[in-house]
């Protein structure tokens, strides 16, 4: 299959390209590289498929938002992640439509803590949209197309990066897995969360 993943350069991204690469012609796409896109951007998802073209999948392992606490004062920065986790992977889906192959299939990314921590609100509420989203949507999609989301929790090679204790990281090798069984299986509407 001919697959394009999204966040490409990312912990996530990186280890499903890399997973991926050993059996499929794999896309790498980012915000920096040879192959671009911004998912902030509509424009930009709009361009990365006319450079790309048809494709069997497509993975987006690129959208993220930071915590945010719910007293910030300013909106811009409350609402920072939305455009790009929530509307941006919908408009993925939207543009996708006509560039996945009969029969393939858009994989996404939400995510969820155990229980909610002091910023998770904004989180929460774009994570449950977006797995909402899917549910709902993938009764909508033609030809045969899957949609899924993948709810991956803590990464342990992002908790090294921050700092924080590992042991309840899950490793991004682990978490490949589970975007690759989105896109080499029969899924569909769901969201797969990754355990340990």
């Amino acid at each position: 299959m001919k697959i394009l993943v999204i966040g490409a350069t990312g912990t996530i991204g990186s280890a499903v390209a890399d997973g991926l690469a050993a059996r499929h012609e794999v896309v790498r796409a980012s915000r920096r590289g040879p192959v671009r896109v911004d998912m902030e951007d509509a424009k930009s998802i709009d361009a990365l498929f006319a450079e790309v073209g048809e494709v069997d999948a497509v993975v987006c392992c690129a959208a993220s938002g930071g915590l945010t606490p719910l007293d910030t004062r300013s909106d811009p920065d409350f609402w920072s992640g939305l455009g790009g986790k929530l509307i941006g992977q919908v408009n993925l889906v939207r543009r996708a439509l006509a560039h996945v192959r009969d029969g393939g299939s858009v994989t996404l990314t939400s995510g969820r803590f155990a229980e909610p921590v002091l910023g998770s609100s904004l989180g929460y509420l774009v994570n449950a949209g977006l797995e909402a989203f899917v549910y709902a949507a993938a009764t909508e999609m033609p030809r045969g197309v899957r949609l899924n989301t993948v709810s991956p929790g803590w990464v342990r090679e992002t908790l090294l990066g921050l700092g924080m204790d590992p042991a309840a990281g899950i490793p991004a090798a682990d978490v490949a897995r589970v975007y690759i069984d989105a896109v080499e299986g029969t899924a569909h509407g769901r969201t797969l969360t990754v355990s340990a």
